[in-house]
């Protein structure tokens, strides 16, 4: 793809008259690759302009830094931590709803006060995402709401994701939508997607109908990297990774 980096052009995004003023933002450069260590961090290659980390890293002096943030599931290792906010996590009969792909507990949005109260702590999160220099912030898991048994609604999550995005834009960050494909995130005010496998799956084509060149796309399977760069490669940032995010895995470019 192209390897000449263009400069995220800085755009101020209104939240309106009731929530807190906006800071400026940073759009996502595009025609420059991105790297997603998020199982450890690493250096990357030059041609490399877009760095994702875990928010309990710093980022990446000289690169334009996102900051993934579990917005709407609790991290694996983060059950202690949630334990003290139980009635924050989605329960049935008494016992978590579980991601039973990651282990991960989902968070009970169903109500504007959980809500609210979510928002508090993931936008603490973000604001420290903020105050240590990243970009952006990714939010994982939107389409958690797929995952709850009907426990939770489409309009529930969105209502959450709106929360966040406005904290996100509030603190100077870009927020990225992660997941739920087809549904356009910039209707409540997300800069840009990340995509993990949307070449096996065929979703690709639709996050770009919504965020044109800005997307980006992870593949953890050698064909369906292909695929995406034969038909995306020329415009996107698309890269290659193993399973477990680990720094010293596999990493490929188009």
């Amino acid at each position: 793809m192209r390897r000449l980096a263009v400069i995220g052009v800085l755009l101020v995004l209104a939240l309106g008259a009731s929530g807190p003023s906006c800071a400026a933002v940073e759009g996502l450069p595009v025609g420059t690759d991105v790297d997603y260590p998020l199982g450890g961090d690493r250096d990357v290659p030059a041609h490399v302009g877009i760095v994702v980390r875990d928010r309990t890293s710093a980022p990446l002096e000289g690169r334009y830094n996102v900051c993934y943030v579990n917005g709407f599931q609790t991290q694996p290792d983060a059950k202690r931590f949630w334990r003290q906010h139980w009635a924050l996590v989605l329960k049935r009969d008494g016992r978590p709803v579980v991601d039973e792909a990651w282990g991960e507990w989902l968070l009970d949005v169903r109500t504007a006060g959980k809500r609210t109260a979510l928002a508090r702590i993931v936008g603490r999160w973000t604001a420290g995402c903020a105050a240590d220099g990243f970009a952006a912030v990714e939010y994982d898991n939107l389409d958690s709401f797929t995952r709850s048994g009907r426990l939770v609604t489409r309009a529930q999550g969105l209502a959450f994701a709106s929360l966040l995005v406005k904290r996100a834009h509030a603190e100077g960050l870009a927020a990225g939508q992660k997941n739920l494909a087809g549904y356009d995130g910039t209707r409540i005010g997300f800069d840009f997607a990340v995509s993990e496998s949307c070449a096996r799956f065929d979703e690709c084509d639709a996050y770009v109908d919504d965020f044109g060149d800005r997307v980006l796309m992870v593949e953890y399977r050698l064909r369906d990297f292909r695929r995406a760069c034969r038909q995306h490669g020329d415009d996107l940032a698309i890269v290659l990774r193993d399973l477990d995010l680990s720094p010293d895995g596999v990493h490929r470019w188009c």
